[in-house]
């Protein structure tokens, strides 16, 4: 009974240890009763200075404004030191001055985050896309890296640790035809949850998004309608990520990031994704809900 005892406390510790500082894991799944081991393979969680929040405007509402529509200040690229040159000030708004190159990121170009990790939030801001564009607004993001056999490290997408929610002109992008039941399209969580209703106004005019993270529970509004809820580090959300394109099988490392999204302390990075067409940001808020 001790030696039992002894070989639990020791996987335990072992998978905790795993968890809170990213590893090698084997996972055993079956199918049709036969066995087989996925490798999540090493990584390392980039831990880069935050920017202090006080520094920055609150509104009458409570929201902390963390795009002052001028510049870029709090704002990077995700894995970077500075913001990609893609990335611009027009009219108010922030764009990235697409090529139409999809997700093959150029070396001007690249995801955007703001600098600050949140936990319990509300974000509120508004987009639009120009005809045919894809981006997407990340949350609970973190910056990981990985090491290939040749000893060269890589930076590891951004949303392979952070939902996704989709932003799309759903009329004229093939993607929205795509994954199931519509869970490609505008607002929803993509590959995962469809928004309902499916309410996007066309290319070129401006969409309101909400995306409230408290304690697990996530809500994607748009234009003033709430359309999915969803439960993360629930047997549900696992679910979700195993019929999904990050399932354990295809997709070890996302899959256990997904699965643990926003680390040990279950907060991350908002950020805007370069899917290599014109798009455009504005009224950037957060409200902190801890």
């Amino acid at each position: 009974m001790k030696k039992v005892f002894y070989l639990f406390v020791s996987i335990v510790i072992t998978a905790s240890f795993i968890a809170c500082s990213g590893g090698t894991k084997k996972a055993e799944t079956s199918e049709n009763g036969d066995s087989m081991k996925v490798e999540t393979p090493q990584y390392t969680v980039l831990e880069k200075p935050q920017v202090d929040l006080s520094a920055f405007t609150t509104d009458k509402d409570g929201y902390i404004v963390i795009f002052n529509g001028k510049d870029f200040t709090g704002w990077r690229g995700y894995g970077k030191d500075a913001v990609p040159a893609k990335w611009v000030i027009e009219d108010g708004a922030i764009k990235f001055n697409g090529t139409g190159g999809g997700e093959a990121q150029e070396a001007d170009g690249g995801d955007l985050i703001f600098a600050h990790k949140f936990k319990n939030f509300e974000l509120l801001l508004d987009w639009k896309v120009s005809k045919g564009g894809n981006s997407g607004i990340f949350y609970l993001a973190q910056e990981v890296t990985t090491t290939d056999k040749d000893g060269n490290v890589n930076l590891e997408p951004i949303y392979i640790s952070a939902p996704e929610y989709q932003v799309l002109d759903n009329a004229n992008h093939p993607d929205a035809k795509l994954g199931k039941d519509n869970n490609r399209q505008s607002a929803s969580l993509y590959d995962m949850i469809p928004a309902v209703p499916q309410n996007q106004k066309p290319f070129g005019e401006w969409n309101t998004t909400k995306i409230m993270v408290y304690k697990g529970t996530v809500v994607h509004g748009q234009n003033d309608e709430n359309v999915l809820e969803y439960h993360l580090w629930t047997p549900q959300w696992t679910e979700m990520l195993q019929a999904s394109k990050f399932s354990q099988e295809k997709w070890p490392l996302a899959y256990e990031l997904l699965n643990n999204c926003g680390g040990p302390n279950r907060e991350g990075f908002i950020g805007l994704q370069d899917h290599g067409d014109d798009v455009w940001y504005r009224n950037i808020r957060v409200k902190i809900l801890d």
